[in-house]
């Protein structure tokens, strides 16, 4: 069921807000506001103690760094309670992607993932946050 408001904006704003809405290609006015109310409420889910979130730490390092590999795999055998997935990519003859899909407590999540991009010989590390789709 759909519920229809009303909001009222300076016009300044919404000129702005338009030209957001057609930069990342929205198609209307509400879809944007609807992506805007999830994205809030999903930072306070993020917030929570407890509660269950998902994420992706995207590491990029060289192959033959000095026992990454060993490292990232020690660690995530003890995290496996965390890791839904894994996926290794070769991109070129020295570098490799590995992308860590995580599920559990955001605040956890965001240790782990913080542990994981520290390793000695990540040459770059980044996390995403996500929600699991079930409150939003």
């Amino acid at each position: 069921m759909v519920e229809r408001i009303g909001i009222s904006l300076e016009r300044d704003l919404l000129r702005r807000f338009d030209r957001l809405i057609r930069r990342k290609g929205y198609s209307n006015r509400s879809e944007a506001v609807r992506d805007l109310i999830r994205e809030k409420i999903i930072e306070q889910e993020w917030a929570a103690p407890a509660g269950e979130t998902v994420g992706a730490v995207f590491l990029i390092y060289e192959h033959e760094a000095m026992h990454l590999s060993e490292k990232l795999t020690q660690l995530e055998h003890s995290e496996f309670h965390r890791i839904v997935s894994t996926l290794h990519v070769h991109m070129d003859q020295d570098n490799c992607l590995e992308v860590i899909v995580l599920r559990g407590p955001g605040r956890e999540l965001k240790r782990l993932a913080d542990r994981l991009i520290s390793i000695r010989g990540v040459k770059h590390g980044q996390f995403v946050p996500g929600a699991t789709g079930r409150r939003i």
